[in-house]
């Protein structure tokens, strides 16, 4: 059986035209890992692949949510591994890319021992965070679950709830349940990750929001509002759309809104590293080391038709 590869890193480090340049050299299909791409309308904002890449080559899990449908980890892993099912009964190896990292954490490691949402709990703590602000939830977490809290940023407050909820309704810490996430085991999967330097990686997000917004974002923005986007408590937090939101209800300028938008990308390239940067399962290559995408893939596949396990370039 081809081993599927996933393709990781911190966000516009290059990871969908890597996936892309990969597929084209050989029976290969994508399926996208990031969280916010299921939703229909959510494209500029999220990097959605183009009509032209997804005739080029076949995408997974990009535009199969609409807007007011609700998704968590273990529904999005569902469809993940439906679609790898499908893509090995064609003959052709799964190209997995994206960026959320708990996401990609679970599927290869399996998802903790941890209950389900709980709606009662969970609108508890959002009105608590909605009074006080989510740094004030941040805090509390610090004195139930320190782990989960060094982990998660002060302004994530979907995952801040999330850890809260699970220790309000068991009395044990999220992190306790995640022991399988402690020590990496062996995987199926070809785990590549993309690094740069922090100087080149932050120029880069500064230019791609840049990007975004010379593209329609704010527009896109405008339009998905009106369809309810902000009734959908995870879509409506996606990075991008919150702080335009935000705008279009008159709570910062737009100057202030893209401000928010460049630092909360950089916190997210940050935080994917953090969840990555000690899996010694990871073959890391620094994309600067080559001249495009293409040389990269070339420099992949010829790593990967060696029988050994090559070592790192390096560890970021």
């Amino acid at each position: 059986m081809i081993a599927p590869l996933i393709i990781l890193g911190p966000t516009a480090t290059g990871k969908s035209q890597l996936a892309l340049d990969l597929a084209r050299r050989g029976k290969a299909e994508i399926i996208s890992l990031d969280s916010m791409q299921i939703y229909r309308g959510l494209d500029i904002g999220t990097a959605k692949p183009n009509a032209a890449e997804q005739a080029c080559v076949p995408h997974h899990l990009i535009d199969c949510c609409a807007l007011d449908e609700p998704s968590d980890a273990a529904r999005f892993l569902e469809r993940v591994r439906a679609a790898e099912l499908a893509i090995a009964a064609r003959g052709a190896r799964p190209i997995l890319v994206g960026g959320t990292a708990m996401y990609i954490k679970a599927l290869v490691d399996g998802l903790c021992d941890a209950p389900s949402r709980q709606p009662v709990v969970r609108e508890q703590l959002t009105m608590v965070a909605q009074q006080h602000g989510s740094v004030y939830l941040h805090q509390q977490l610090q004195h139930v679950d320190a782990p989960s809290a060094a982990r998660i940023h002060p302004h994530d407050l979907r995952r801040i709830v999330r850890a809260l909820e699970v220790h309000a309704v068991t009395g044990t810490p999220l992190s306790a349940r995640q022991g399988q996430w402690a020590a990496p085991a062996a995987s199926p999967y070809r785990l590549l990750g993309l690094t740069l330097e922090r100087e080149e990686l932050y120029r880069r997000i500064e230019a791609r929001v840049d990007a975004m917004l010379a593209a329609g974002l704010l527009d896109e923005v405008r339009r998905l509002r009106a369809a309810g986007l902000e009734h959908n408590r995870t879509a409506s937090q996606a990075i991008g759309y919150k702080e335009l939101l935000a705008h279009l209800r008159g709570e910062y300028s737009l100057a202030a809104a893209v401000k928010l938008v460049k630092q909360a990308t950089r916190r997210f390239a940050k935080h994917q590293m953090t969840w990555f940067r000690k899996d010694p399962r990871i073959r890391w290559y620094d994309v600067v080391r080559y001249a495009d995408t293409a040389q990269l893939a070339a420099h992949i596949l010829s790593d990967l038709s060696d029988s050994s396990d090559p070592q790192p370039e390096h560890t970021p």
